[in-house]
């Protein structure tokens, strides 16, 4: 029987494929990054069809790399950027417009007027979402306003709707299957996560009907089967999961009580909370964590917008430094005097302050401040906004221990140690950081046998390195009452 699994982990800034063997051991990785598309102010696009022929590009490459035959994988497992919106044409697949992305700010008013119509608790209720241009469900409004051929397409009952994975399943086979597991469904502002259906009477007041929505599924089920001519072989595509889901599911973090956070090009903190859809008093979302066998276990959540990506826009548009892996030396030279403070707000303010208006900022800066400070204070500011999401969910009631982390930047010991610094609690890097991938890889050998249970693949979770906390209490607390004090210079709402 083939034991090797391919993970798609397509990304916000980069499509990954990954291969794992049964064990949960990465055996090959390829990457390929794409077009960052931005318009307007707030604005930020994909070209689809970049997703599409990056996500392809990489898929073939990491089969040839390890020369591995399509025939020897047992099943696809899908991860993507979530949020993020697509609609496209039933008959030809063509897209009607770019990608709008996560992180894009343009429907903004629309949600004010939806505030304004004291729609917010009902929303809610029914989504444990908060109205906010992040969700897919008012960037399809958008895209019904202001391009004329997907209204056309409506009317003719041909317009599809997908977040990313629903769009790549629709291309890996072919067109055969539209459907969208549980976690990614739960991000649309569109789907009641108590009843876990589509919701009628949402999607009639953000004017979306008449649009074709993915049939929702668990996360380790039957999404359909690859087309034989894209990767050589017909692979059954079974496990699918949101980025930050997945990778809760790679943290093997299937017990209450348990926390992740991933740092990618964002931030995001996921606690489970078992069977109970916990109400966040504290603007933390409540969503689901996964969906098996038909079960639903739900979670906090608190999304920070800009993580990684202030690294990137100090490498890319401030031209610091060329590789990401200069920051920790040149964060180890700064004078670090911890005045100076980088507000990354570059689309608004996430959790928990929900501002979109805001905009980034550096504050402390003075003639002797150098690049390594301002790197310092770059790498600092995820750290400091993930301390913004434990103490709005520690005030909803849970409570920390430690700290699972993963993602791109925890490679970087500096940041880790400073996060656990900065918490005042223990925080464990798993031996495979790359977890969200892991996690759709998990889900997709549950469905077809490689994993028996859930039990078996918390056994496979390995700890690499456990940072512990260093730093006293009041530097602690100065530095965290100085980062208060920059979110104050940049917010546009009130408390």
């Amino acid at each position: 029987m083939a034991n090797y699994i391919l993970a798609i982990d397509q990304g916000t800034t980069s499509s990954r494929a990954i291969v794992f063997d049964a064990k949960g051991k990465r055996i090959g990785q390829a990457q390929e990054e794409f077009t960052q598309i931005f318009p307007n102010d707030g604005w930020v696009e994909h070209n689809p069809e970049e997703i599409w022929s990056s996500t392809l590009s990489v898929c073939v490459k990491v089969l040839k790399d390890t020369g591995l035959h399509a025939q020897e994988i047992a099943a696809i497992g899908i991860t993507n950027q979530r949020e993020t919106t697509l609609l496209w044409d039933k008959e030809t697949g063509k897209p009607v417009y770019n990608a709008i992305v996560w992180q894009d700010r343009r429907t903004s008013k629309f949600c004010q007027s939806l505030v304004d119509q004291d729609l917010s608790d009902k929303v809610q209720a029914k989504t444990g979402l908060l109205i906010d241009p992040y969700f897919s469900a008012t960037k399809i409004r958008w895209i019904l306003d202001n391009v004329p051929e997907a209204i056309v397409l409506r009317d003719k009952g041909n317009l599809m709707f997908g977040t990313v994975d629903s769009f790549l399943l629709w291309r890996l086979t072919n067109g055969q299957s539209h459907k969208t597991d549980a976690t990614n469904a739960a991000r649309t502002m569109a789907f009641n996560i108590h009843s876990q259906e589509w919701d009628e009477e949402l999607i009639a007041l953000l004017g979306i009907e008449g649009v074709n929505f993915p049939e929702v599924m668990d996360c380790s089920a039957d999404f359909g089967v690859s087309d034989v001519n894209i990767l050589g072989a017909a692979i059954p595509i079974t496990g699918m999961a949101g980025d930050q889901q997945a990778a809760l599911i790679g943290q093997a973090c299937f017990e209450p009580g348990m926390v992740k956070s991933t740092y990618g090009t964002g931030c995001f903190m996921i606690i489970n909370t078992g069977d109970k859809a916990l109400k966040s008093e504290h603007k933390m979302l409540t969503t689901v964590g996964y969906r098996l066998n038909g079960k639903v276990t739900y979670a906090l959540e608190g999304s920070i917008f800009i993580a990684g990506a202030a690294i990137q826009w100090l490498r890319d548009g401030l031209k610091l430094f060329t590789d990401a892996k200069e920051t920790k030396a040149l964060a180890e030279s700064a004078n670090n005097d911890d005045s100076v403070y980088l507000v990354p707000a570059f689309t608004g303010l996430g959790a928990p302050y929900w501002d979109p208006d805001a905009r980034g900022a550096m504050v402390g800066l003075t003639r002797d401040t150098s690049v390594a400070d301002i790197v310092s204070a770059g790498l600092r500011s995820v750290c400091y906004q993930t301390k913004d999401l434990v103490g709005a969910m520690e005030q909803d009631g849970a409570q920390f221990s430690s700290l699972r982390v993963d993602g791109g930047m925890v490679i970087n010991d500096l940041v880790v140690q400073f996060l656990s610094d900065i918490l005042g609690i223990r925080v464990e890097r798993p031996k495979v950081t790359e977890t969200t991938a892991l996690g759709a890889a998990f889900l997709a050998g549950l469905h077809v046998g490689v994993y028996q249970s859930i039990d078996e693949i918390s056994e496979l979770w390995r700890v690499d390195q456990v940072f512990d906390v260093k730093m006293d209490e009041d530097r602690r607390n100065a530095l965290y009452s100085g980062w208060l004090e920059a979110i104050g210079r940049v917010k546009t709402k009130p408390e």
